[in-house]
């Protein structure tokens, strides 16, 4: 997934916490909060708490999606640590309990 794919996935799928999110998807996703708040920093407080409040719900649906990937529960999104590593890990290309593979895109 390239990374207008997954910006364009994120917000489709802003409030999607089922299924299953690729690696590519998620750190394109990361870089894309990151870049877009690191821009509207220097505009004001406003327009940057409005820019975390519009990026907040996406990039919990695409972390939890991220470690359903690769076949872990959700809520270890809250944990900082390990939701690095499992987010650093490869997916699991099979079935798992949270669904079917992303499909792969070219």
């Amino acid at each position: 997934m390239n990374f207008l794919e997954s910006i364009k996935s994120g917000f489709r799928n802003y409030a999607t916490f089922s299924g299953r999110a690729s690696r590519s998807e998620y750190w394109w996703w990361t870089l894309f909060s990151i870049i877009l708040s690191m821009a509207v920093a220097g505009f004001g407080d406003a327009l940057s708490s409005l820019v975390t409040a519009a990026l907040f719900l996406p990039s919990i649906a695409v972390g939890v999606r991220r470690m359903h990937d690769t076949d872990h529960r959700g809520w270890w999104v809250i944990v900082p640590i390990v939701n690095l590593v499992f987010s650093l890990q490869k997916s699991d290309p099979n079935l798992n309990r949270f669904g079917p593979p992303p499909p792969p895109r070219v």
